[in-house]
């Protein structure tokens, strides 16, 4: 059964709900609310990876997120963290994280790897080429599905060269990163292509920009509510399942979690009740 990843952002501009949750109690609040809904991980981020974003200093980032974590944590939730830095990954595993979700797969802190392998913390690598404020001129392939596969390998590789069992490895095809308009959805559609990785597969499209230029057509994206972002990305999200994904990442976990529990039931997941006959 596929899980759902519930993004606990801990920033002031983040491109969907930047400042929302910024502060510790808004931020937990939102966690919990999140699981409640339905989320079987909580992804807490101190830092923005919208495009042409800037670096946040560590120390900035330990600030926002660690007592987000430590709390998350301590009320039983299954939390990840969301950073590219290898201090505040060691750290937030201290406070309670179990998964360390690197969105460069490594390449950002070369010392990420190393530091997390003897915490015993699950490792997602994100498909990256390059820091957010450039990554769009790296959009270059061959052929994209080709491409991001051989890229994911070497992650993969450099996490059990680091000494990380192919166990605690997921590998997450960067949908939005370093990737233009339609090359997103060849991604996706190669998603049964990554699972033959071995690894477990995490996807997420969350209210990003090519759903709304899907949406939109001929006209203006930026005129795609989020209500309708929403919808593609429960939509999308239940293909990824479909296609063999592990996790979804998404804000709507509500959303998300419904359109889920239709797919199965209409592929004929009969774990429900017979008692449920509406």
């Amino acid at each position: 059964m596929t899980l759902v990843m519930g993004i606990v952002n801990v920033t002031p501009d983040s491109f969907s709900d930047g400042g929302r949750f910024f502060d510790v109690e808004a931020a937990v609040a939102h966690g919990l609310a999140l699981r409640e809904q339905g989320a079987a991980i909580l992804d807490v981020g101190g830092e923005s990876t919208r495009p042409g974003a800037q670096r946040v200093d560590p120390a900035v980032e330990q600030q926002r997120v660690l007592p987000v974590v430590r709390e998350l944590a301590a009320a039983g939730a299954l939390v990840s963290i969301d950073t590219m830095n290898a201090s505040t990954a060691v750290a937030a595993v201290e406070a309670g994280a179990r998964i360390v979700n690197d969105v460069s797969g490594g390449l950002s802190d070369p010392d990420l790897l190393t530091a997390v392998a003897p915490t015993g913390a699950d490792v997602v690598l994100g498909h990256w080429r390059g820091p957010s404020a450039d990554m769009y001129a790296r959009a270059e392939y061959d052929d994209i599905v080709t491409d991001v596969l051989r890229e994911l390998g070497q992650r993969v590789e450099a996490a059990a060269a680091a000494g990380i069992a192919p166990a605690r490895v997921v590998v997450d095809p960067g949908i939005g990163f370093g990737k233009k308009g339609a090359q997103n959805w060849d991604v996706l559609r190669g998603i049964p292509r990554l699972t033959g990785l071995g690894p477990r597969v995490l996807v997420g499209t969350s209210r990003k920009r090519f759903l709304a230029d899907a949406l939109a057509g001929d006209a203006d994206a930026a005129e795609v509510d989020q209500a309708r972002r929403d919808l593609a990305t429960a939509v999308s999200s239940v293909l990824a399942a479909q296609a063999g994904a592990w996790a979804v990442r998404v804000h709507d976990v509500a959303a998300t979690r419904d359109a889920l529990t239709v797919a199965r039931m209409w592929e004929g997941d009969r774990r429900w009740s017979t008692t449920r006959s509406h």
